[in-house]
């Protein structure tokens, strides 16, 4: 049965398929089994510093420990197993839901506030932060206060009952002291690589972009870093008043804490957390990356350091980690075809990349790109700039020329392009690798009739690919309710501005304007009057198709994949991973006795990364067979560009941009900066008391000046004034 979506006034309805109740109701009982599972486990770890949460969990080592996985499963069960269940429960979740274009609207009068979309702060070492991000930031805060208090409360109880001198007792809390540092530590570590895991299904569930993600990781990872920092500063300061600090940095124990290892580890986290700085990485970004892939050194000499019981403490989020990185090393391993590639007169690079008709993407969505002949290890995020109705078999991007690696990039396409113009053979070539994309797991822009879209730069490239959709959605009568668009673009200079007009909204959808209210306000900041005659137009420059020579489409492997596969991907891996410890464990450790820490350490994260190279490996074999059967194609036509691999196709060449067009309502101020006041107190007064989503692309100050306004207008609003919703849409490394 279908109802309608929206109908307003002089609009036709929109219709969207009612899920039946069946599908409902499933989808209500593991949204509550998700929910309790999650709430049990944050409890677990809240109480687990206290005298009582000591006493629970030595009665549940008790009563599980008799099977063949012995302590280490049964701590690995209570902190790690809740994050897997809920993941398995998540893919139960996305397949039951299928491909669902939009939630079906609630039928309220009046606008809501929601947690996820109101800037509690703005300005501050957070950023700009959501009233939910507030909540999840004094959680931990709390958590560590708490867990602080606890455990000195419990050193001091262990202190009184004996008697040494008061330098001893000292250095003894000191020591104690680390030890408890060093377990909050490794308790906020299990949350740390829940973020960074970019295609995982607990991300999709909650619909976190991990653009919004790494700044949680980012935040996890300072907080974690200062916990372990401390653990191992105050077992320093001892150890060097007792006069054994060499000694005791050097020891490497078979039966107990290998201190060696710990050392190791704690000093590749401290060489990510410096080079992570702001100012370092905004500086040298390339060290920070390189730096980065320490995390590995950081997780296997941690798990030697603390054994395999410990360890398993934070292991839930590790392995899904793991899960996702496997995942994308298979997807990134396949060159990309490059469909187009051309030089802008901003600046700007486009390129355009050939994907499979069976991969899902949202507008908003964003890809990690590498190209081969500039560096084998860099990748870099770039927002996808067509709509996923754009056509089904390529996807476009826009890439600002900015640093050593665009400038390379865009060297290269001139070369290909100059020899191709002189018929001769380009002594270059541009090889690309693609992981993604990545984005909202629902279609955002798609969930408010009202939208106001700010842009500073090259942040309009997602825009353009919000719009496109808006406009295909109308012309194919698919759900869509946005009526009212305003655009707000900043840019430096007037050769910027070919890149909205480049968007042909009449091709795509005709009369749209009789479905659709767009209007544009585009403010040039650094050129006080217009340096073109009016009705002049910009012509792209050195346009060339290249395509790579093993003719592939980007890979299905990651991003809003196909939830089947996917889900069979992480739950063989996870079985894997559990039958190989299993086994290890009956002919292994149990049968000779192993007894040593570091060593068990070691074989339980081998089990980890052999689960899913082996298990996981074998399902991505079958993923990938199925999607090349599916999508096998020598030739096809889509959407105006042409794709034949027997031959080099030029295409967009020299193209006009045309002025923007004379049905939207367009106004470009020179040598000034959007007034955000003005800007939403206008909309408050035009629009009336509605739900606004406010979608921001730019840098840190202009999303902080647009959500220091929004936060103003909805403190001081009345009834009769919208709510502004607000989101970002910028990765920010």
């Amino acid at each position: 049965m279908d109802e309608p979506l929206l109908q307003n006034e002089g609009l036709e309805a929109v219709y969207v398929k009612k899920t039946s109740l069946f599908v409902s109701s499933v989808k209500w009982v593991l949204k509550f089994l998700m929910w309790v599972l999650f709430v049990a486990w944050i409890a677990l770890i809240f109480v687990y510093p206290s005298e009582f949460g000591t006493q629970l969990f030595e009665k549940w080592i008790q009563a599980t420990t008799g099977t063949v996985f012995g302590v280490t499963g049964s701590i690995f069960l209570a902190f790690s197993g809740p994050v897997l269940v809920i993941a398995f429960l998540s893919i139960v979740h996305l397949i039951i839901s299928g491909e669902e274009d939009l939630p079906r609207k609630k039928t309220s009068k009046y606008p809501r506030f929601r947690l996820w979309t109101f800037p509690m702060l703005v300005d501050g070492p957070f950023g700009v932060v959501s009233a939910a991000e507030f909540v999840g930031i004094v959680l931990f805060v709390v958590f560590v206060i708490w867990a602080v208090y606890a455990y000195t409360m419990t050193n001091i109880s262990l202190l009184s009952k004996f008697q040494i001198p008061s330098k001893e007792k000292s250095l003894f809390m000191l020591e104690l002291s680390g030890l408890r540092f060093g377990m909050i530590g490794l308790l906020c570590l299990a949350f740390l690589f829940l973020p960074v895991a970019r295609g995982s299904v607990l991300l999709r569930l909650v619909d976190i972009p991990f653009e919004h993600a790494t700044k949680y990781h980012v935040w996890l990872g300072h907080l974690t870093m200062l916990l372990f920092t401390l653990h191992g500063l105050f077992y320093v300061i001892a150890w060097a008043i007792q006069g054994r600090l060499l000694k005791e940095l050097l020891e490497w124990a078979n039966v107990g804490i290998a201190i060696l290892p710990g050392v190791i580890s704690l000093l590749a986290g401290l060489m990510m957390w410096v080079t992570s700085l702001n100012p370092v990485r905004k500086q040298y970004f390339e060290l920070f990356f390189y730096t980065h892939q320490l995390y590995v050194v950081f997780v296997v000499f941690l798990a030697l350091h603390v054994g395999d019981f410990i360890f398993s403490i934070a292991a839930g989020g590790i392995f899904l980690f793991i899960l996702d990185r496997f995942l994308r090393f298979c997807q990134s391993r396949r060159t990309v075809d490059v469909l187009s590639a051309s030089c802008l007169p901003c600046g700007t690079v486009e390129l355009v990349l050939s994907k499979p008709a069976n991969m899902r993407y949202n507008a908003l969505s964003f890809i990690f790109l590498q190209i081969r002949e500039l560096s084998w290890l860099q990748w870099h995020p770039f927002s996808v700039s067509s709509s996923p109705l754009d056509g089904k078999y390529h996807v476009s991007v826009l890439i600002k020329v900015l640093g050593e690696w665009t400038k390379k990039l865009r060297g290269n396409i001139l070369s290909i392009s100059e020899a191709e113009s002189e018929e001769e053979l380009p002594n270059t070539k541009i090889t690309a690798s693609v992981e993604g994309p990545y984005g909202h797991e629902l279609p955002y822009h798609l969930m408010y009739e009202n939208l106001i879209l700010v842009a500073g730069g090259i942040g309009i490239s997602p825009f353009l690919a919000i719009i496109s959709d808006i406009l295909h959605r109308l012309r194919e009568g698919k759900p869509c309710l946005p009526r009212n668009i305003l655009i707000v673009w900043a840019v430096k200079k007037s050769n910027e501005l070919p890149l909205l007009s480049n968007l042909d909204m009449e091709s795509i959808c005709p009369f749209y304007f009789d479905k659709l209210n767009i209007e544009s306000c585009i403010y040039v900041t650094r050129e006080s009057e217009p340096p073109l005659e009016e009705g002049m137009q910009h012509k792209a420059m050195n346009s060339s198709v290249y395509p790579v020579s093993n003719g592939c489409a980007m890979s299905v492997l990651v991003g809003t994949g196909d939830n089947i596969w996917s889900g069979l991907y992480v739950i063989s891996s996870t079985v894997g991973f559990i039958i190989l410890v299993a086994l290890l464990n009956i002919f292994y450790v149990n049968r000779f006795s192993i007894d040593s820490w570091w060593y068990k350490g070691l074989l339980f994260i081998a089990c980890m990364v052999a689960g899913v190279l082996i298990f996981g490996g074998s399902v991505i074999g079958l993923w990938h067979l199925w999607g090349r059967r599916n999508s096998a194609r020598v030739e096809h036509k889509d959407d105006g560009i042409g794709v034949d691999r027997s031959q080099n196709v030029k295409t967009m060449a020299h193209k006009d941009i045309e002025p923007a067009n004379p049905n939207s309502s367009t106004v470009i101020r020179y040598g000034s900066r959007p007034d955000f006041k003005e800007i939403f107190g206008s909309i408050s007064n035009k629009w009336g008391n509605v739900d606004v989503g406010v979608i921001v692309c730019g840098p840190p100050t202009l999303q902080s000046s647009v959500a220091k306004e929004i936060r103003s207008h909805s403190l001081t609003r009345d009834s009769h004034h919208p709510i502004f919703h607000f989101n970002s849409h910028s990765f920010d490394l």
